[in-house]
């Protein structure tokens, strides 16, 4: 069983289940994480990821002025 990366409780996933993009929680800290890999299981930080879409979306829109 995976364990949450900020606490090192155990997250109650099943992680055969775990597909790219959702969202797993914490049930100890409240942390949330994006599943960025499934093989093997990889989490992102939830903030961590909003941030890169927030910086993606500026990029975008500068490229949508030139």
């Amino acid at each position: 069983m995976p364990s949450c990366p900020e606490c090192e409780n155990e997250l109650d996933i099943e992680v055969d289940e775990m597909e790219e993009g959702d969202v797993v929680a914490c049930e100890e800290c409240g942390a949330e994480f994006e599943v960025v890999g499934v093989d093997p299981l990889e989490l992102a930080p939830l903030d961590d990821v909003e941030e890169d879409e927030d910086y993606l979306d500026e990029d975008e829109e500068e490229d949508e002025k030139r």
